[in-house]
């Protein structure tokens, strides 16, 4: 068995995705303490390797696929850089390890909801996905479970209206996220034998489709005194003012000619978006402790 670089399982793991997952289940956590302590580097680490753990598993499921594509023909396994049993036996050992660490730390219901989102993003939306490309919408659960892991984690209510409020915004949010994503690598997803949102619709249509997700995605974030208690004025009026400049970010969607957008900073204005909308959370939540 030749040896395997701590890169290469880097790379396997998918350590940026990995790293995004902890940071949503961190503010779960953060949202319902107030506060940073020593639990939620047990959280940010169990989180961390089971979500590498799942998406090392993916990557060892759609390997061949992997390999028909330019932009992930590189990744560890169709380049060489570990062999399948390998990357198998390092995903089942990240996985188990990152469900045992939430088990034995935090009690069942967070191992649960950290087995449900394994197997909903392993089994099922992995091969929903090659069949259509609607699968997006019920994979985008699989990003909205871990706030859920990170506030039951610390002791929160898993139907909670705040934390049900949080799971939802990261859900939509996700659906234009991907979509954009196989807008920039279509044909290199149809190379490969993956169903495309543009195979089903016109440039046009698709522009409206998309911007419309956007709409609901914003108009759900500036619904926040409705699901989270004690929302100052402050606070929501700089929600109100992030979601102005988002929307209007994204109005090239539905009234430019798509070969004319950048893909690039259309992707990271809403991954900014999130992340600044996630961190605002946060920030009220500790000073409002």
């Amino acid at each position: 068995m030749k040896p395997v670089s701590l890169n290469t399982i880097l790379s396997l793991v998918k350590y940026k995705v990995s790293l995004a997952v902890t940071f949503t289940a961190m503010t779960g956590y953060i949202v319902y303490t107030g506060y940073f302590d020593f639990q939620i580097i047990k959280l940010m680490l169990g989180v961390f390797i089971l979500a590498g753990g799942s998406s090392g598993l993916n990557e060892c499921q759609e390997h061949i696929l992997d390999a028909k594509m330019p932009r992930t023909m590189h990744r560890p396994i169709p380049s060489g850089l570990i062999s399948l049993h390998q990357a198998w036996l390092v995903s089942f050992l990240f996985t188990v390890s990152g469900i045992l660490i939430l088990y034995l730390s935090f009690g069942y219901i967070a191992a649960l909801l950290g087995i449900f989102n394994v197997v909903w993003y392993n089994l099922f939306y992995t091969r929903l996905k090659r069949i259509t490309a609607y699968a997006v919408v019920p994979g985008s659960l699989v990003g909205a479970i871990p706030v859920l892991i990170g506030w039951t984690a610390a002791g929160g209510f898993l139907f909670d209206s705040t934390i049900v409020f949080i799971a939802f915004f990261i859900f939509i949010w996700q659906i234009p996220h991907f979509w954009l994503l196989m807008i920039k690598y279509d044909q290199e997803y149809q190379q490969a034998g993956f169903p495309t949102i543009q195979q089903s619709f016109s440039p046009d249509s698709l522009k409206k489709i998309i911007f419309s997700w956007v709409l609901a995605t914003s108009a759900f974030s500036i619904s926040i005194p409705l699901f989270v208690r004690n929302i100052s004025l402050i606070f929501f009026l700089v929600i109100f003012t992030l979601n102005i400049v988002f929307v209007l970010t994204f109005a090239t969607l539905s009234f430019g000619k798509l070969n004319e957008l950048s893909f690039k900073k259309s992707f990271m204005s809403i991954n900014l978006y999130m992340f600044l909308f996630m961190v605002m959370l946060m920030i009220y939540h500790i000073i409002d402790a």
